[in-house]
């Protein structure tokens, strides 16, 4: 598949970037991307494919090759198409023309560059059979809690998938490279909002009723601390608090307030006990203060734990297409991603495109700042074209392969 993505990119990268700058200009927020899934939409049935939309929210999926069988395998590319709700504070020709809304998280690459390789893809199959199927998957609202993830797994698609896999610009690594880790490699990202409530008073007698402040703090400063001696380190838990709020004035202990942050860490174990430990935690520090607490735990995403063959796969197509050079290792982050989702129903993996221009300025994530070099563009359709055949070869022969995790 590689000669033949190369082959097709001659011809179709200019187009691509084309592509990836009008969805720039054009960025929409999660549960609203109509208009993108539209352009997908037209691109592939251009192609002869036969898209499908979601009946209930932006977005499609789309088979390429044999269509699905139950004795080969399936072999899923996600993309994710929302913008995020800030403002696009570049001086280029593509900037967002919707106030207060950028594609400041490289989404618009990642639609770009599955759609580019579901394209090579269906172009190389027309001659070379393929040995199942590859779906791609648009996805709406990644960055909303929850995540437009749940939408696609309750609307089915998932349910023939042997491997789901995707690629997540990274500004910190020059373009032309594959940021690539086994195991967790992004965070369980979760939020909690703590109120706590007495009868107020006067600050010159705290006796006589619940100093709800102190309290707040007691709150603030402990529960953390308190998680940290109840889970293993090496899950990565934290708790790192947002907003605190409470009273107006010096000398009134006020009657509410509230405590809100974001809980996250590396181990799927932790995030399935963490609400239960913290609400039970959070109760005992404020007991003897005699406030009342109500807690509002909202789940967000499991962490992203890549399957250790799919990255060896990721690997060997590295070597193959790019060279051994092109592959880095990279850190765990403690950012959330609703690809993980995915990953605990089938095997798969997050690699990492570099997006950075060698030598050149790193435009960090989630800022109206960030920009890619577009040559990330046409290595992404390289690398993810070649790892959907190279996984296809693998699930079709399953002695080569590890099965999914338990």
């Amino acid at each position: 598949m590689a000669p033949a993505a190369a082959v097709w990119l001659a011809e179709h990268e200019d187009d691509l970037i084309r592509l990836r700058r009008d969805l720039h200009a054009h960025p929409e927020l999660g549960r609203q991307e109509h208009r993108t899934t539209s352009v997908v939409e037209e691109r592939l049935h251009a192609a002869g494919l036969s898209p499908q939309r979601f009946p209930d929210v932006p977005g499609l999926w789309c088979d390429i090759g044999l269509g699905v069988d139950a004795d080969a395998p399936v072999v899923m590319l996600r993309a994710d198409l929302d913008a995020l709700p800030l403002s696009d504070v570049k001086d280029v020709p593509y900037r967002s023309t919707v106030p207060g809304v950028a594609h400041a998280c490289g989404h618009d690459v990642h639609t770009t560059v599955t759609l580019g390789a579901g394209l090579a893809l269906a172009a190389y199959a027309r001659t070379h059979p393929l040995p199942g199927t590859v779906r791609l998957l648009f996805q709406p609202a990644e960055e909303t809690v929850p995540g437009g993830a749940l939408d696609v797994i309750d609307a089915g698609v998932l349910k023939p998938v042997t491997a789901a896999i995707t690629m997540h610009c990274d500004p910190a690594l020059d373009a032309g490279t594959i940021g690539l880790r086994s195991g967790p490699i992004t965070s369980a990202a979760d939020a909690v909002e703590i109120t706590l409530a007495g009868p107020g008073g006067h600050t010159s007698r705290p006796q006589n009723t619940v100093d709800l402040v102190y309290t707040l703090a007691r709150l603030a400063v402990d529960l953390p601390a308190a998680l940290s001696r109840r889970v293993d380190p090496r899950s990565a838990l934290s708790l790192v608090w947002g907003q605190v709020q409470a009273g107006t004035v010096a000398n009134a202990i006020p009657r509410t307030g509230k405590l809100r942050g974001t809980i996250r860490t590396l181990s799927r174990e932790t995030w399935d006990a963490t609400p239960e430990l913290l609400e039970r935690l959070a109760e005992q520090i404020v007991a003897p203060y005699r406030a009342q607490i109500a807690i509002d735990y909202v789940r967000g995403v499991p962490p992203v734990v890549n399957n250790a063959a799919v990255i060896d796969a990721f690997g060997a197509v590295v070597d193959a297409v790019f060279g051994h050079e092109a592959a880095t290792s990279v850190a765990q982050s403690l950012g959330g991603e609703d690809f993980g989702w995915y990953l605990t129903h089938v095997p798969g993996a997050l690699a990492r495109l570099g997006t950075r221009t060698p030598g050149g300025t790193t435009y960090d994530l989630h800022q109206g700042s960030f920009d890619v070099d577009e040559q990330a563009i046409g290595v992404g359709v390289r690398f993810l074209s070649t790892a959907a055949c190279e996984l296809l070869d693998r699930y079709a022969d399953p002695a080569s392969i590890d099965g999914p995790p338990a």
